[in-house]
């Protein structure tokens, strides 16, 4: 019995550490009692950062792990707006919920562990210039910057102009021709490169 527990409680360490931030199904998909998983949050040993998510207690945390955390509750949402420009040091604003990029018919968690805001996309508008970033051990969709600053004009009355042009003025201090390429392209896709292209010929 004791060499049982000892090792469904290897099992769920060796989860914790290749999840980075662990559900409650992959301890089952390894065969690790809720029991085990509990005894182990009460010793210290694993913490509990959300409703049904558990990290190892000391492993390292990056400032990010909130992105982590939604990721792992919705693997479907892309983080982008606020949270994206965040991610991208391009805004001086530090968002109170993490932003997610979700489709017309993905399911929105409801009271989750990490607020979340959500908007809804289609087609390109949802996959394109998205990158996968690994977050404590978690790989988490981010938009990428110039596809997050043209969204930050498409949603603009949710966000402020004020934000849009301060991100995308931080966009263009440091970015080559194939990024305003990039901007220009993403623009047109969200449609919004008339909005967009007054703010654009005054910077370059």
């Amino acid at each position: 019995m004791l060499m049982e527990a000892a090792s469904h409680r290897d099992r769920a360490l060796e989860v914790a550490r290749q999840c980075g931030i662990a559900r409650g199904r992959d301890f089952d998909a390894a065969g690790v009692t809720r029991a085990t998983v509990k005894r182990l949050r009460d010793q210290g040993i694993l913490q509990q950062i959300g409703r049904g998510l558990y990290k190892l207690a000391d492993a390292s945390v990056e400032s990010s792990t909130s992105l982590a955390e939604a990721a792992r509750i919705q693997p479907k949402g892309v983080i982008c707006l606020l949270s994206a420009l965040q991610y991208h040091e391009l805004t001086t604003q530090t968002p109170h919920m993490v932003w997610m990029m979700l489709g017309q018919k993905d399911w929105a968690p409801v009271n989750a562990s990490v607020a979340l805001k959500i908007v809804r996309a289609s087609g390109e508008a949802l996959t394109a210039g998205v990158e996968t970033h690994m977050i404590d051990g978690v790989p988490v969709p981010i938009t990428d910057p110039a596809k997050t600053v043209a969204d930050c004009f498409k949603h603009r009355n949710k966000i402020g102009i004020d934000v849009a042009v301060e991100a995308l003025r931080d966009f263009m201090k440091t970015r080559s021709r194939r990024d305003l390429n990039q901007i220009y392209r993403y623009a047109q896709m969200d449609r919004v490169q008339s909005v967009m292209r007054p703010y654009l010929e005054a910077m370059v």
